[in-house]
């Protein structure tokens, strides 16, 4: 998502928040783009002769999907306003399936309409070791828990996605060398062509890539449940010394290409979280050899939406992923 004018004219972050949660919304403080962070009361919660069970929202969450809250006290809040079509839709169906697996921690879900959502306010703090080993521990499990197939989107959520302000669609397929081929490399490889920020003559390298993908994906492994979209920005350090995984674009797929995400833009105590998630859930043999195979999805969306930069980059990653 990112800043543009209201999708619901007439409304505003205070009023969206207080309509999709019930409760009252104050203090806004614009943070960036489409970001709005407010405080949410609700005299209910505190209470205690109070029997209404929405009393209890503000305290209710999936197992390890915040951090703590005071109970029965103001709660900080985010407001985002979504920016197309299915964007908050998938969004909140992300956050709310990658806090099912019981992993990585996100911020909670408050409410959401087909143009906001509302979601828990984390503060932040510094990146630290430990937090960045338990964040390795905790990917491997989210993405353990698994998908129902590669392609496949979060429980509710739509198939036309997005990732960022690409669009993405959530398309399945039987095995992850041929539905990465089509539904993530060769779909942005033709965005990008159409749109002049990659060259005919270029994309041949690619389409290469694609037809060697089976012999050049590794051993064969199960579907993943992805955040999809993992690059630092995504990746929150609270200050209570916990991460959080913000902004998805989940579906299933790879594990590795939540890792080569990692990589390719950069993470706070990189080493020591893959060093954790290895240990946690060993990755299979040529690994790193991989991460430019992986990498040349996210390279391509980057070309689709900032142009002829991120092409060089994606080429190269095309024929180290050729050469490896």
């Amino acid at each position: 998502m990112s800043g543009r004018p209201p999708a619901s004219p007439g409304d505003d972050p205070v009023a969206a928040a207080a309509r999709l949660t019930g409760r009252t919304a104050t203090d806004p403080r614009p943070m960036s783009g489409a970001l709005t962070r407010l405080t949410l009361t609700d005299p209910r919660a505190t209470d205690p002769r109070s029997t209404d069970p929405r009393s209890t929202n503000l305290r209710a969450a999936p197992p390890r999907s915040t951090g703590p809250r005071a109970a029965g006290g103001p709660v900080a809040a985010v407001v985002k306003r979504g920016d197309g079509p299915g964007a908050v839709a998938a969004e909140a169906a992300g956050l709310r399936w990658l806090a099912e697996a019981d992993a990585v921690r996100v911020p909670a879900v408050l409410g959401a309409d087909a143009h906001w959502l509302v979601t828990e306010h984390v503060p932040q703090g510094p990146p630290d070791a430990r937090a960045a080993e338990e964040f390795g521990r905790d990917l491997a499990a989210l993405h353990a828990a698994g998908a129902p197939a590669f392609g496949a989107p979060p429980p509710g959520g739509p198939r036309e996605a997005t990732i960022g302000r690409a669009p993405m669609r959530n398309e399945t397929g039987p095995d992850w060398p041929s539905w990465y081929a089509e539904h993530r490399v060769l779909r942005y490889l033709r965005l990008a062509v159409d749109a002049g920020a990659l060259r005919p003559a270029e994309a041949v390298v690619v389409e290469r890539v694609c037809a060697r993908l089976p012999e050049l994906a590794g051993p064969a492994e199960p579907p993943a449940r992805l955040h999809g979209d993992l690059w630092s920005g995504n990746v929150l350090w609270g200050a209570d010394g916990a991460v959080r995984l913000i902004d998805p674009a989940a579906h299933g797929g790879h594990r590795e290409t939540d890792l080569a995400m990692l990589r390719l833009f950069g993470c706070p105590h990189l080493d020591r979280v893959l060093a954790a998630y290895d240990e946690a859930a060993p990755l299979a043999a040529g690994w790193t050899a991989r991460v430019p195979l992986h990498q040349l999805f996210p390279l391509l969306v980057h070309t689709v939406l900032f142009g002829r930069g991120y092409a060089r980059d994606a080429l190269a990653a095309a024929r180290s992923a050729l050469s490896s």
